[in-house]
């Protein structure tokens, strides 16, 4: 088989399943579904496939991920794994998988993962589930009984003590990828929302509401990573990509001694570094939304804005579709629905619709360069891709 340098990857095919409530699908139903849109977008089929990556399940008890959707799947692939980045497995999977046809272990890889994550059993249940998996540190944090968000709230309230940020500034990151889910028909939530009605919200843990979290809901997203070469003789066109990177801070949030900066810095550092690009040549950032305040962060240390003025960055609309920087334009983990490990690949997804023109009323004009993150754990873990045009 042939190698191929990282710049001869493309992404040629993405696909999801149907997002929400969807109780007629078990987990490996919702990534059949998932995969077959991947294919029929790519203009390929199971037997074209000698590649998989999947990730692990949160609310099933998959022993060996990969093998089981091989299985359902009915394929035999030469290269497979089941990659666990938490939230930043999505982008990190696109890169394994290039990495996997570079070096010319396989042709073409089919990423897919998703699960049934709100009628396997209850959203509360998915919370205090997800809680269980070990965000806390057993020793020092965990016998508390934090759950996710009340992690993710020490990050709010410390932004707010350094930096100013309002709770009507997280709310606008709501608002702003809620009125971007208004826009996708396959989005769990579609009701547009206001400041107001975010902040009316119920506190789930101060500072955030309700409306300041991530949804809970089923579906499964998939996408193909192939050659250049391979990629010319499909039907639609291709993405590149252009940069990568990893960032890795800190396992606990008590392992850190600055939790208002994240590992983004180095993931965007090093993505933009090996797309030869900066952070104004950027036309569309699809960021990890698990809690707006994720977001606010992101924009800091991805370089968008100078730390502390992230809040400041979202005001106006300039996150919004037609502002300076459309961020999630799907709708994200806050409007379009969160599937667990899974959720990160619905950026990627996105990111390539928007590069090729194809995200309809979402549609950013003249996209050349798309920026897709990912973040794990309790801001712990990211990696960052860039995407741009064949």
């Amino acid at each position: 088989m042939s190698s191929y340098p990282l710049r001869d990857i493309r992404i040629v095919g993405v696909g999801e399943s149907r997002l929400g409530r969807m109780p007629d699908l078990d987990a490996l139903g919702l990534q059949y579904s998932a995969a077959q849109a991947a294919l029929g977008d790519a203009g390929l089929d199971f037997s074209d496939i000698d590649g998989l990556l999947t990730t692990p399940l949160r609310m099933s008890n998959w022993a060996m991920p990969c093998g089981i959707v091989a299985q359902g799947l009915g394929i035999k692939p030469r290269y497979l794994a089941t990659i666990d980045l938490a939230g930043a497995s999505g982008t990190s999977m696109v890169h394994h998988a290039a990495m996997a046809v570079a070096t010319g272990q396989c042709e073409a890889v089919l990423c897919v993962a998703g699960e049934n994550l709100l009628t396997a059993s209850s959203s509360s249940a998915a919370i205090q589930g997800m809680a269980g998996a070990g965000w806390a540190h057993p020793e020092f944090e965990a016998p508390y009984g934090p759950l996710v968000p009340t992690l993710y709230a020490l990050i709010a309230q410390r932004h707010m003590h350094e930096f100013g940020t309002t709770s009507e500034q997280m709310a606008e990151v709501a608002v702003a990828i809620r009125g971007h889910a208004a826009l996708n028909p396959n989005a769990h939530k579609t009701e547009t929302i206001s400041v107001a009605e975010v902040l009316a919200s119920r506190m789930v843990t101060s500072p955030l509401h309700l409306l300041d979290c991530a949804l809970i809901s089923d579906g499964a997203a998939a996408f193909i990573i192939t050659s250049h070469d391979r990629a010319k003789d499909l039907a639609k066109p291709a993405v590149r990509l252009l940069g990568h990177g990893n960032g890795f801070s800190h396992t606990y949030i008590g392992d850190t001694p600055d939790i208002v900066t994240s590992g983004a810095v180095n993931s965007g550092r090093d993505a933009f570094a090996s797309a030869g690009l900066t952070p104004t040549d950027v036309d569309v950032a699809e960021l990890y939304d698990c809690f707006t305040i994720s977001v606010i962060i992101e924009l800091e240390d991805l370089g968008f804005c100078p730390k502390g003025e992230g809040g400041r960055f979202v005001e106006g609309g300039r996150i919004r579709l037609g502002g300076e920087l459309p961020v999630t334009t799907y709708g994200g983990l806050l409007s379009a629905g969160h599937a667990g490990l899974s959720g990160g690949m619905f950026h990627v997804i996105e990111g390539v619709r928007q590069v090729r023109g194809e995200a309809n009323q979402r549609q950013v004009p003249n996209v050349d360069v798309a920026l897709v993150h990912g973040n794990g754990g309790i801001l712990g873990l990211h990696c960052t891709l860039i995407l741009g045009k064949d």
